[in-house]
């Protein structure tokens, strides 16, 4: 039943992309390069944030473990 389901989802997601090609025609690739490069970006600044907490914690520790 879970695959029938999962199935019948990834059947929905193929007839929307299938519709917005129509819809789109032409400028279909620009928008999903724009789609792409935007998720990419977001994913960039949620990694260097990531970082940059990390290094922050450890810097604290570091100081704290000085500091002793």
């Amino acid at each position: 039943m879970k695959r029938t389901i999962f199935f019948l989802l990834l059947l929905a997601l193929a007839m929307v992309a299938i519709f917005l090609a129509i819809v789109l025609g032409e400028l279909g690739p620009w928008y999903f390069a724009w789609l792409l490069g935007t998720a990419t970006i977001v994913l960039c600044a949620a990694a260097g944030g990531a970082m940059l907490d990390a290094q922050d914690e450890h810097a604290s520790q570091s100081a704290a473990d000085d500091a002793r």
